[in-house]
């Protein structure tokens, strides 16, 4: 009885020693991350930098008079185009045609003058010729008919200020535009110089103007130097506009002008672009949102902005290698085109870029890729947001 006591004790030792060992086995690995996978698109590259500005008139008149008086006459309808030349004001022309009319008294008076010098002069030849009268005498008729000159051009030239007055009483519009609301009306006395009667516009072609940052100057400096893209101050590189109410970019021109400073204050340089307006449709003042050509052709891959991980300024990406591990890459973004993120360096067309599951990899990670095919995901014209303070481009197309 004892013995099978003491048997039935080791035994039990023995299976409580077993469920120990048994216990203490390592679990089974976890299953490996299914992630899904795409080889980069690869495209040709156009950056295009995004600038707001506005409209401004080529020519902006403020019309004065150039003769003081009262005026007449209002010849032109507000708000509509006028033609170079054309008539806008009269101002009353009685005084300068009085004006006119005895400078012109004073010419023909040194005229008569001037030919009776002349007879006395030749008259005074003969006689020195003779012996008749002193050379002093000659030299006195020979000094008046040289009075008598001087007086009658100054007499024409005060006839022909005179004619000038009384043009300036005819106030013409001295540009083809389109004219803004009379300041004066019929009756009113406006002086010259000071009077502001109205103002006239160029409406064809017009200008967009825009101020750019100085890192985006300096950018184009670079790419110049190095024969990417020709300085916009040399070059008719090309502009494509927005206004308030559009979604796509219908106005175009060409770059123009860059000014030779940078603003202290604001630290940006102005600039304009020339744009064709035959109908007249855009006037200045008008708002818009413009991009300019950012850069030179280049190529770079296109994954999804998802798959791109942005740890404070750093930028990474995980691919799958050739082991089946998750690897991460740090890249150089750029701006979205056909609704992917351009990358312009750390991934190659070859490389297996991870799309999903992100959170759960680590370096060295395996997992199980699964492969698919990346496909574009809007058109080749969406605008992107304006970067802040790095001057990459904020827009870009492919060819």
């Amino acid at each position: 009885m004892a013995s099978m006591r003491k048997n039935v004790c080791n035994g039990a030792l023995f299976l409580i020693v077993l469920l120990g060992a048994c216990g203490k086995q390592e679990p089974p690995p976890p299953p490996k991350p299914a992630v899904a996978v795409a080889f980069p698109l690869q495209r040709t590259i156009t950056d295009w930098d995004d600038y707001v500005g506005r409209f401004e008139a080529v020519q902006d008149v403020q019309i004065v008079p150039r003769v003081s008086g009262t005026i007449q006459r209002v010849l032109f309808r507000e708000g509509l185009e006028v033609r170079q030349g054309q008539t806008l004001f009269v101002i009353d022309q009685a005084p300068y045609q009085a004006a006119l009319a005895q400078a012109r008294a004073e010419v023909a008076r040194g005229e008569a003058v001037l030919a009776n010098s002349q007879s006395e002069l030749a008259r005074a030849k003969a006689l020195l010729a003779g012996h008749a009268i002193s050379t002093e005498e000659y030299e006195s008729k020979l000094a008046t008919l040289r009075s008598a000159t001087a007086a009658l051009a100054g007499a024409r030239a005060q006839a022909q200020a005179r004619a000038l007055d009384l043009g300036y009483t005819v106030v013409r519009a001295p540009i083809t535009g389109r004219v803004s609301d009379k300041k004066v009306a019929v009756g009113d006395y406006v002086s010259a110089g000071q009077t502001l009667l109205t103002r006239v516009v160029s409406v064809n072609p017009i200008w967009f103007s825009f101020d750019g940052a100085e890192s985006f100057y300096l950018k184009y400096i670079r790419q110049a130097q190095q024969g990417q893209r020709e300085s916009s101050r040399y070059a008719p590189n090309p502009v494509d506009i927005q206004l308030a109410d559009e979604t796509g970019y219908r106005w175009h021109g060409r770059m123009v002008f860059v000014d030779n400073a940078i603003d202290p204050q604001s630290g940006t340089i102005r600039a304009h672009a020339e744009v064709p307006n035959p109908d007249g449709f855009l006037v200045p003042g008008m708002f818009g949102r413009a991009r300019l050509l950012g850069s030179g052709s280049y190529r770079a891959v296109l994954i999804p902005d998802e798959a791109v991980l942005t740890d404070q300024t750093r930028k990474t990406v995980f691919v799958v290698g050739a082991d089946g591990k998750a690897a991460s890459r740090n890249v150089e973004t750029g701006p979205l085109v056909e609704g992917l993120r351009v990358v312009k360096s750390g991934i190659g067309v070859k490389d297996r870029v991870v799309m999903d599951g992100l959170t759960q990899l680590q370096p060295g990670t395996p997992v199980n890729a699964r492969l698919t095919k990346l496909t574009p995901r809007a058109a080749n014209t969406a605008p992107a947001s304006t970067p802040l303070k790095t001057p990459a481009p904020a827009e870009a197309t492919t060819r």
